[in-house]
């Protein structure tokens, strides 16, 4: 097989078990719409203050709608994390074994990479779809760029994860503590100091203040689409390596050897 050939066999084995994972698909076709509809119901319209960095403005922003988009990077960030997560943990005895039959780990990881980013796109483009049925902002493809980031940060997290914690149980709760935090006090609806200046270093706050320009009609900054590409890099690259660790020659020999 050509490098080309084993790198889209890699890919199509990836993707295959992302699509696999009825559970995750089921609270992506279910869970998003009605996470929406309870914002829907349970939340005002009333304008809340909510500061746009790019250019420091002090918006008062329709609460229900700024609500939208933090119930939105809410599930993204749950379900896209717990699909990377599930199927990195679920594959590390396979991707050992490609390895054996000769895939090198640069196409393995790049077929990761490859499979994030894809189901990264499609569960955000899902989410944005379903949030113009509830309201229409004024650029849904800068809400969607949004969104995007904020599910590449939490699948390199759940990649990051699945390499490196033994235990499902762990796994899952780590991704559900982090994402709740991290989208919950960017909203100011849920956290009323959501100005404050620590939470510029948290995952979803780039990703957050993309989606309310594009939600609002504000003038969109290419620093912070640099800034929502940090996490997933940073996650990323430490997931990699230690995926790197676990499926190279000496630790594949020697699992092989002990299980046999």
């Amino acid at each position: 097989m050509t490098s080309l050939s084993r790198y889209l066999t890699a890919t199509r084995y990836a993707l295959f078990e992302q699509a696999r994972n009825r559970t995750a698909l089921l609270l992506l076709l279910l869970f998003v719409p009605v996470w929406y509809y309870f914002y829907l119901l349970l939340i005002p319209s009333d304008p809340l203050p909510f500061l746009y960095r790019a250019t420091g403005t002090l918006l008062q922003a329709n609460g229900q709608e700024l609500g939208f988009i933090s119930a939105g990077l809410n599930a993204i960030t749950l379900i896209v994390g717990f699909m990377l997560f599930a199927s990195t943990r679920k594959n590390m005895q396979f991707d050992r074994r490609l390895t054996l039959c000769g895939f090198s780990q640069a196409l393995l990881i790049a077929a990761k990479l490859t499979a994030l980013v894809v189901v990264s796109a499609i569960v955000s483009l899902y989410a944005s779809l379903v949030l113009f049925f509830y309201w229409h902002p004024s650029s849904l493809p800068l809400v969607w760029l949004g969104f995007f980031c904020s599910a590449l940060s939490y699948g390199a997290l759940g990649l990051l994860l699945g390499a490196l914690v033994r235990g499902e149980l762990e796994g899952f709760f780590l991704i559900i503590m982090i994402s709740l935090i991290d989208t919950l006090l960017q909203n100011p609806l849920g956290n009323p100091i959501a100005n404050q200046p620590v939470l510029r270093w948290f995952p979803s706050f780039a990703p957050m203040q993309l989606s309310v320009a594009g939600g609002f009609g504000l003038h969109m900054s290419w620093l912070y689409l640099f800034y929502s590409l940090a996490w997933p890099s940073g996650f990323a690259l430490l997931g990699l390596l230690v995926f790197w660790w676990k499926t190279h020659a000496r630790s594949v020999h020697i699992i092989a050897l002990q299980q046999s």
